[in-house]
């Protein structure tokens, strides 16, 4: 699977490389686009000390580990997104009778391979907070586990989404809400949102476990909202839970899919 993944990733990023301009001013491009959300939180910090009690270099070490789990996905997953075209347009249908799973098919549709700059800003602002924050290294086994955590649960967030679109075809935004107000959410500490918004994103839509607990936990800091201590580690639970539902939603929406009949 993962073989037949990179060989549909390269065939379209071989017809991207073919317009070599093309593909590295979109590949700066992107990264510049990404870059105006680390010029927000300088700004921020150009006129205050601290951002909800966390300093500059904890808010950009948080918002670089949920940025690389979010941009790896953006990358690998996200046009899963267009499942809603395909069912209107009626192509669907075609990646259903391919001998090829319809999900590896959906994500690496169009695969844009221009969308690496944007994991290598995001990689660059994390290893600058990591080398700038004195942290206690005894804690960092939790830095991999949180990004990887992070992109279990972005994979399957869209995935979710994905899995809405056999029943919402005409609201393409709707889905966005989880994929992308997901990551919007997660650049910041979550003690500047209200406690009933993080109890949601706590013990609801994991999102707080994708940079928020297991940060805490690498920070050396205690939970503003006063959650037991056992919750920095939860994360990797919380993303298998929820890619579980995720895969059942998605094989529910295939297994009802009805073709358009075109």
């Amino acid at each position: 699977m993962v073989r037949t993944y990179f060989l549909l990733a390269w065939t379209w990023t071989r017809a991207a490389a073919a317009y070599p301009a093309s593909f590295w001013l979109m590949t700066v491009f992107g990264v510049i686009i990404a870059a105006l959300d680390v010029a927000v939180i300088l700004v921020v910090f150009a006129n205050t000390t601290s951002l909800a009690g966390f300093s500059r270099d904890e808010v950009l070490f948080l918002y670089g580990a949920a940025s690389v789990s979010f941009t790896v996905c953006d990358m690998f997953v996200s046009n899963l997104d267009r499942v809603s075209q395909h069912i209107k347009a009626g192509t669907l249908d075609t990646f259903l009778i391919r001998p090829v799973s319809a999900w590896l098919q959906l994500a690496t549709d169009r695969f844009n391979g221009t969308r690496v700059g944007r994991v290598l800003q995001a990689g660059a602002v994390l290893g600058y907070a990591l080398a700038v924050l004195d942290l206690d290294w005894r804690r960092a086994w939790m830095i991999p586990v949180m990004v990887v955590t992070g992109m279990v649960i972005f994979t399957a967030l869209w995935t979710l989404a994905g899995a809405l679109q056999f029943a919402l075809t005409d609201a393409p935004e709707v889905s966005s809400s989880f994929t992308y107000g997901s990551q919007q959410l997660s650049q910041y500490p979550f003690s500047i949102y209200g406690r009933d918004l993080v109890g949601g994103v706590t013990y609801v839509v994991p999102l707080a476990f994708i940079n928020w607990q297991p940060g805490l936990y690498v920070l050396g800091r205690d939970d503003p909202f006063g959650t037991p201590e056992f919750m920095r580690f939860m994360g990797p639970a919380a993303a298998l839970v929820l890619a579980l539902l995720a895969a059942l939603a998605w094989r529910q929406g295939i297994r009802h899919y009805r073709s358009t009949g075109s």
